[in-house]
């Protein structure tokens, strides 16, 4: 039998764990490396933070789809990478060292701020569960407080939310805040007007939704305005400072939360050891050629939203989609199990969707376009059969049919977490 090579995943996304499911498991050992340890599930992140979903309905454990797959020879290592040595084929963490003879880099991408480092300080994020979290807590706990203020311009202040990015994140957390402001307050919190909340979304383009069809993007501003949501195109936010924002063109309004959706960026990489002289291009990603393997290193790959290759069609990479990653792992995965690296990847656009709220979607499938129900339930089919696992199916599923009768959920709880006693280890 010919000796098992190691195979290292940096990152256990939608583009590692497809290679994970593809690989050929009697040619090669596979370790995987993840600053969690569990896959999330990043189109759902919203709904954790407006309160639809729990974390565990949307996290699936590393370790637990190892067994799964009964592939004995996986390991699951627990950390955060801090350089890649390429000349020794290294990977180090900040836990320990890993050798190995193909190295994946799937680590995704991170909040892009556009050289305004100080907002990683000021405002809500949706690039993890963590941060989903955080950002569910400070919604409820500001409902709670503004039940309790009697004075209406602290009130109002307190309930002023700004999403900043008409993406389909940014439209997906407006349109589940303005269901909050047209559904849930009158109901949960009577001490509150909806008059009282303000929900803002500012995008930068001319219209919403800019990777999809213009059909798309107006019926998404219709949408959001039956929700109540005050939508501004073709501005940027210049500053946020004391709880106010400034547009470019010097509008400035008060914001008690600002939830950035507007870029990403490439999740940073040290890579050592190697002589290519441009490995990184356009918003941090690594350089590959059209097989996703790194320029100048044959054996180390980069998949998904961390690697970026142009041509004709895609001058700008390809989109930083789900997709793109599952295919880029697929496609990563059958080459290292023939050892045949000679057919270019060919990626197949499936289409995109987003959702605005209840019976509110829109979906751009092959030339189809779906909106209101019909969207909605492409949106939900689609969404469901990707969550890993029957149990988070089920859950989410249920979670979904309840509050779709009830406009009801039990999930609204406030849990801050205790400070005491200090973690005494570190990670």
């Amino acid at each position: 039998m010919p000796e098992r090579e190691k195979v290292v995943i940096l990152g256990g996304g939608f583009a590692g764990l497809r290679i994970l499911k593809d690989i050929d498991r009697k040619r090669f050992d596979v370790h995987i490396v993840d600053r969690n340890n569990y896959h999330g599930f990043p189109p759902l992140f919203y709904q954790v933070a407006s309160s639809g979903l729990e974390p565990a309905d949307i996290a699936f454990p590393f370790r637990r789809r190892l067994g799964k797959d009964k592939f004995p020879r996986a390991r699951f290592h627990l950390g955060s990478v801090v350089e890649v040595d390429a000349a020794s084929q290294t990977v180090i963490t900040d836990k320990e060292r890993i050798s190995y003879d193909h190295l994946v880099i799937a680590l995704g991408t991170t909040n892009n701020f556009f050289a305004d480092d100080s907002l990683r300080e000021k405002v809500y994020t949706l690039k993890s569960i963590d941060e989903a979290i955080r950002l569910r807590n400070e919604i409820i706990l500001r409902c709670e407080r503004a039940a309790l203020e009697s004075d209406e311009g602290k009130r109002r202040e307190m309930l002023t939310f700004v999403v900043i990015g008409g993406g389909p994140a940014g439209v997906e957390v407006a349109g589940a805040l303005g269901e909050l402001k047209r559904y849930i307050l009158k109901r949960e919190y009577p001490e509150i007007s909806p008059d009282d909340m303000t929900i803002r979304l500012v995008e930068g383009s001319s219209r919403l939704l800019g990777a999809m069809s213009e059909k798309a993007s107006a019926t998404a501003s219709e949408d959001l305005g039956s929700l109540m949501v005050d939508v501004t195109l073709g501005h940027v936010m210049k500053s946020f400072e004391d709880g106010v924002v400034t547009l470019d063109d010097g509008t400035a309004f008060n914001a008690g939360i600002v939830v950035w959706t507007a870029g990403v960026k490439a999740v940073p990489v040290n890579i050592t050891g190697h002589t290519e002289d441009c490995i990184y291009g356009r918003g941090g990603r690594i350089v590959t050629d059209d097989r996703c393997r790194v320029k100048g290193l044959g054996n180390v790959y980069a998949v998904g939203d961390i690697g970026i290759f142009t041509d004709d069609m895609y001058p700008q990479g390809l989109p930083q989609l789900a997709q793109v990653a599952i295919q880029e792992g697929r496609f990563v995965a059958r080459c290292l199990n023939r050892g045949d690296w000679s057919s270019p990847f060919r990626y197949s656009d499936r289409g995109s969707m987003a959702t605005i709220g209840r019976n509110k979607a829109v979906a751009d499938i092959r030339g189809l376009r779906l909106k209101g129900w019909a969207g909605w339930m492409a949106w939900m089919f689609i969404h469901l059969v990707s969550l890993m696992g029957m149990r988070s199916k089920l859950s989410v599923l249920l979670n979904w049919t309840w509050s779709y009768f009830t406009y009801n959920t039990a999930l609204r709880i406030l849990l801050r977490g205790s400070m005491y006693p200090l973690r005494k280890m570190e990670g």
